[in-house]
């Protein structure tokens, strides 16, 4: 069922209750009302009755002389049961018109068929003033035909009534429904033209006011269509750096495959291209698994005081071999500082950035490393005399696979792209984050960020001097 045939119909069915409960209190206000007429007129015949005699032997002489209506009968009976008077207009009934009520002692409105007539029966005891005693019983009633044709007519009337009003209702109803709902039904058929053509760069033009339900709508699906389009232009992006990535090392490794089978013979320049492709190949997979378990929330992170001027120390060696006496090392300023964090994970990032640093550092060229605590932080920064980082490029070197232009670069071999895009992931994690400075011919200078433990500033540079 469509949601304009079910608001529809919930309207409707809204509108039936109101009808319904409206109905109900006009046919009971009017029956109670016309039922009470009745009653009062015949209460009134009772107490013109009483009031002229009270005194039983007496009552068939003055009942003659009242001038009763033609639509309102009386019997009198006495305590006996014996029928004293009957009006002439009453209808010819064996007994009383309800003989349950002669029984009691007090005022009793019945309901009764006498002679095939539904009446209004009002049985009212006479008592003498005296001492008393009951002496009569007189029964007033009053046909309710009136009453009965007036409650079928309104009936008829509320019923005629209450189905046009639910028709009228459901048909205005399914109208300013689909009004309502003509811009979901537009907003549904470009998606689906969206998604028929695989064209993301369409958007649902904005028909109705930015700040109604409406507008809100298809601002919220276009913004939608736009971050999918972001994440399918960077998927495609992704896809296409991964194959290229891998297609190199593979051809360079069938490469050097096809050249042993050929000569027959194993040469050792053969075997160190093979494996440096199938080190670059598993540094590749490893990247990526470690950014898909990141990403999947899978990648948990150590919890342990991490002394980041041991792990500088640790990094510096390493960085000394790497650079092979090409290019210079030294560390310029060394705070004592700890970090709440994964050891590993830290030197992971610092290694990865000295590594970028080594490879746009040109021979006999200068790379820093630097440890300073500022006040509840301690950063750690590597400085470069490379050719630095173009400030266009300065906002993307954290993505994916994005890589400086390889003209930049020292060594014509080099990452993927993934390390900066994993070293950030890191840092952000372990509540910090990394700045990057850079003038193009002059270098770059990274700066890791991440909050201390222990000590403040002051009593490290203390402890220090």
């Amino acid at each position: 069922m469509t949601l304009r045939l079910r608001l529809t119909l919930w309207y409707s069915l809204v509108l039936v209750f109101v009808m319904l409960s409206f109905g109900g209190v006009v046919y009971f206000s009017l029956t109670n009302s016309l039922t009470a007429q009745i009653d009062q007129t015949l209460s009134r015949v009772a107490n013109e009755i009483i009031r002229v005699y009270r005194n039983p032997e007496a009552l068939p002489l003055t009942l003659r002389a009242l001038n009763i209506t033609s639509n309102t009968y009386v019997q009198v009976w006495n305590d006996e049961g014996q029928l004293l008077w009957q009006s002439t207009s009453s209808p010819r009934v064996e007994g009383a018109f309800d003989p349950d009520s002669l029984l009691l002692e007090e005022n009793v409105f019945t309901h009764r068929v006498v002679s095939e007539m539904r009446m209004r029966v009002l049985t009212v005891p006479v008592i003498l003033q005296m001492d008393g005693r009951i002496v009569a019983r007189i029964q007033i009633a009053s046909p309710v035909d009136g009453v009965d044709l007036v409650r079928g007519m309104l009936i008829d009337v509320l019923i005629a009534a209450g189905l046009i009003a639910t028709i009228v209702a459901a048909a205005i109803g399914y109208i300013a429904a689909s009004a309502a709902l003509r811009p979901i039904d537009q907003v549904t058929n470009t998606v689906l033209k969206i998604t028929r053509a695989d064209d993301l760069s369409r958007r649902i033009p904005l028909s109705a006011p930015p700040r109604s339900e409406d507008g809100r709508l298809i601002e919220a699906i276009n913004e939608t269509l736009e971050r999918l389009e972001d994440v399918f232009d960077v998927q495609r992006r992704f896809l296409a750096d991964v194959s290229h990535e891998l297609r190199t090392p593979l051809t360079t490794i069938r490469g050097n495959v096809d050249l042993i089978r050929h000569t027959g013979e194993v040469d050792e320049e053969s075997l160190i291209a093979i494996t440096d492709e199938v080190n670059r190949m598993t540094r590749l997979v490893g990247d990526l698994l470690l950014l898909a378990k990141a990403e999947s929330g899978k990648l948990t992170l150590g919890n342990e005081i991490v002394e980041l001027d041991t792990l500088l120390l640790e990094v510096y060696r390493q960085a000394k071999l790497l650079a092979r006496n090409q290019v210079s090392i030294c560390i310029s300023h060394e705070d004592q500082a700890r970090v709440l964090g994964d050891r590993d994970r830290l030197k992971q990032v610092v290694l990865n950035i000295v590594s970028n640093a080594l490879d746009h550092t040109p021979t006999a060229g200068k790379v820093t490393l630097n440890l300073k605590c500022v006040h509840k932080w301690a950063c750690l920064s590597v400085k470069d005399t490379g050719s630095g980082i173009p400030e266009e490029e300065l906002p993307h070197i954290f993505n994916r696979f994005y890589r400086v232009d390889r003209s930049r670069r020292r060594k014509a071999s080099g990452g993927v792209g993934l390390g900066l895009s994993i070293a950030n992931w890191i840092v952000i994690n372990h509540g910090g984050r990394i700045e990057v400075s850079s003038q193009q011919g002059k270098g770059s200078e990274f700066a890791i960020w991440l909050p201390r433990v222990g000590e403040d500033c002051a009593d490290s540079d203390k402890q220090m001097s």
